[in-house]
């Protein structure tokens, strides 16, 4: 999320085909030097966007190819990492072994799930900035490292902002799919108990973070949608604020 910008739309993301899922991940596997370069990503991309194949789809954008890369590293989140005694810093083909944990993953799944993974494929994230605790859009991630615990961080850029704001952030703690902006109809899908992201305003600046429902005042929806109240308090803070659901999103299913 960002700042004092809007709420992200909702829009139908352009997937990748079968065949081009299968050659990245043949790339990925090869572990070649060129998977981090920008120049790299627009060819690749140039390439998909001149297929027969393409031509009857919305096109493909560098950024995309980027992320598809990228991500493999958000998916081996998961995965037990052996660090060396200090931290290092590593493109996506400086360490092609951590990398093909999420891609021999893939390989081996069914051909039926590629559908999913193509879809899977253009998942956007968002990540939270240790400068505020507020979570924020991810536009692109830059690099990556295994620190001494053991565990990734990723170098991100947050979208709206520039390289002066750039952050390293742990993969698991600070990094995960983008939530949801809530619609009125989704109004009975919140319970007490639930942990929401919450747009806040306060002090001429505005922020989405992490807030739990405390409690939650029904009202009969009119022309203008929901009119529930929320009581949430908020994590990183402990206030507590009612707010409407036009300042909440879920988390995706």
């Amino acid at each position: 999320m960002v700042g004092v910008q809007s709420k992200p739309m909702k829009r139908l993301a352009v997937r990748f085909s079968r065949p081009e899922i299968r050659y990245m991940e043949e790339l990925l596997q090869k572990g070649s030097d060129e998977l981090s370069d920008p120049n790299f990503h627009q060819k690749l991309a140039d390439e998909f966007n001149s297929a027969p194949d393409r031509f009857e789809n919305r096109a493909i954008k560098v950024e995309q190819v980027q992320r598809w890369f990228m991500k493999r590293l958000v998916e081996s989140k998961t995965e037990e990492v052996s660090s060396p005694c200090s931290s290092k810093e590593m493109s996506p083909a400086e360490d092609a072994d951590q990398s093909i944990f999420a891609t021999q993953s893939c390989s081996d799944m069914p051909k039926d799930n590629l559908d999913k993974l193509s879809e899977e494929g253009e998942m956007e994230f968002e990540a939270m900035s240790a400068r505020d605790q507020a979570w924020y859009d991810v536009f692109t991630f830059l690099s990556h490292r295994v620190v001494s615990t053991g565990e990734v961080e990723v170098r991100v850029r947050f979208a709206g902002f520039g390289s002066e704001d750039d952050e390293w952030v742990n993969v698991r703690k600070a990094v995960r799919e983008r939530s949801i902006p809530m619609e009125s109809s989704e109004c009975w899908m919140v319970k007490e108990g639930d942990v929401l992201l919450c747009f806040r305003e306060k002090d001429e600046t505005a922020h989405h973070f992490d807030a739990r429902v405390l409690s939650i005042e029904r009202k009969m929806h009119d022309i203008r949608g929901c009119r529930c109240i929320f009581f949430v308090q908020y994590d990183h803070d402990q206030i507590e604020e009612r707010v409407q659901l036009s300042q909440l999103c879920r988390r995706p299913s």
